[in-house]
């Protein structure tokens, strides 16, 4: 990294060292309703972000569409398959990444650049330990499925789909581990580059596997792991080569063994904050199995939950932009100007939920019809409409705090609050409306809403009466501190 470049790309925290006179005004001050200089620079954090995370997930999707097209039955092996990869594997290593948010988004805040690269390595040890121990529970999957009373020529296919999904695990995590590492400096272009040539490239590997080889189902899994690592080794032959992270990326060192501690103290409290979110929803659909009419209630919620998950990727850059600027601006002891980042944030996220909300509202039609051609399923999705409206809104919200929560090192607080809104509130309300009065697929959807609402508050509390602190990482310290700031 040039001393030009290193220069520029923290120009942002070093304006926040002067005037004090600035520092000390409310940060939610509606004297100026937007930081345009703020605004502008976590639209171009965003906007990358959100074409990348949409791509790493478009890769599984298509495999999951290339398999359906073989039959039913392989259609549903591939779905169940997918499903249970999302909350078993790929929700876990991307909460494990999450612990880099905070170290590596403070520490290039406090221009501790070597230790960059020292938690990438550490948290890519880390990950791969936790690639193991899935990778077994997926290699005997399909006893799990049948011991949850899944069909089980399903359950075999399903089976068949994981174990060949499996070196893709281990790309996926390390993959997550260095997004979250340039997301941290700010050098979000190179994931876009990096991430549309693989998926362009994925349509063709797929193809070939599925429609010109025997492997079948099988074919549609393995082209998902191979455009993933594929990924990944462009991803860190970049890191390695490129002489703009020379100063944050000095090579393998057996150094970075020494931070494994440090990085599990914030990576096991941020898998479980995901883990605990991403759940939640998936367990609306295993209540809406239990429900009378269960097909059509089952295919209406996953619908939903496929709805909120897509305003989610959207709404991810933007929060990805927020946990940056939080993180950078705490490393660099400008707790004021981190606030400020946060509510620049908050105002784009209202903007954002507004233009989704409206095309929701209008197209929800033409939406469903993505999804199913039954006019009773598409009937009802219209109906459910209005409150997926606002659960979106709600979950945009939440969401962006959850970035602030990790850019300032929260993740045990946020952890505690997923626990506690989802599953001793918004799942027994969704239980209650659902089954009790009766009200079926809107009962559940109304509980997660519950939740979320729940949710935002807690960690929008946390936001304003919480003194925002930095997590001292500096290499002579091998144990954690809190920096009050």
């Amino acid at each position: 990294m040039s001393p030009s470049k290193s220069a520029e790309r923290v120009a942002l925290l070093a304006k926040g060292s002067h005037g004090n006179e600035e520092t000390k005004e409310r940060w939610w001050s509606m004297r100026r309703v937007l930081d345009l200089e703020e605004a502008r620079h976590q639209l171009m954090l965003s906007l990358p972000m959100i074409i990348s995370n949409i791509s790493y997930d478009f890769i599984t999707l298509v495999s999951v569409m290339f398999a359906g097209h073989l039959g039913e039955l392989e259609l549903a092996g591939a779905t169940l398959a997918d499903s249970w990869a999302s909350v078993t594997g790929f929700a876990l290593m991307i909460g494990l990444s999450g612990a880099l948010e905070t170290l590596c988004g403070q520490g290039f805040g406090a221009k501790s650049y070597r230790m960059l690269g020292l938690h990438l390595q550490a948290s890519c040890i880390v990950s791969f330990f936790f690639s193991i121990i899935i990778s077994i529970l997926w290699f005997y999957s399909e006893s799990i499925f049948i011991c949850l009373h899944q069909d089980p020529q399903i359950s075999k296919i399903a089976a068949m789909y994981l174990r060949h999904l499996i070196p893709g695990l281990f790309a996926y995590g390390f993959l997550q581990n260095i997004l979250r590492f340039l997301q941290a400096q700010s050098v979000v272009m190179p994931l876009v580059w990096f991430s549309i040539l693989p998926m362009v490239s994925h349509f063709g590997i797929v193809y070939i596997l599925v429609n010109w080889t025997s492997t079948g189902v099988k074919g549609a899994s393995m082209a998902a792991s191979i455009s993933l690592w594929i990924l990944f080794v462009s991803l860190a032959m970049y890191v390695t080569c490129t002489k703009q992270l020379k100063q944050t990326w000095e090579g393998l060192s057996s150094e970075s063994f020494r931070h494994i501690f440090t990085f599990l103290k914030v990576a096991l409290p941020s898998a479980a904050m995901n883990c605990l979110e991403d759940w939640a929803f998936e367990l609306l659909v295993l209540l809406a199995g239990l429900m009378p009419n269960s097909n059509i209630s089952t295919s209406l919620i996953a619908m939903c939950v496929n709805t909120q998950t897509t305003a989610f990727m959207v709404t991810g850059g933007v929060s990805a932009a927020a946990s940056t600027r939080v993180a950078n601006e705490l490393g660099g002891g400008n707790p004021e100007k981190a606030k400020s980042a946060m509510a620049v944030t908050l105002k784009l996220s209202t903007i954002l939920t507004l233009a989704i909300g409206l095309a929701l509202a209008f197209g929800h039609n033409v939406w469903a019809a993505f999804f199913t051609d039954s006019s009773s399923i598409i009937s009802r999705f219209a109906s459910i409409t209005p409150f997926l409206v606002v659960s979106i809104t709600f979950g945009c919200f939440q969401d962006i705090l959850s970035a602030v929560a990790r850019g300032c090192g929260w993740q045990p607080l946020a952890a505690w609050v997923n626990l506690g809104t989802y599953y001793f509130i918004g799942i027994p309300i969704a239980c209650l409306l659902g089954f009790m009065l009766k009200l079926y697929d809107k009962g559940l959807w109304i509980g997660i809403i519950c939740g979320l609402f729940c949710q935002s508050i807690a960690l929008l509390s946390f936001a304003l009466f919480r003194q925002w602190s930095k997590i001292d990482i500096s290499v002579e310290i091998d144990e954690e501190t809190q920096v009050f700031v």
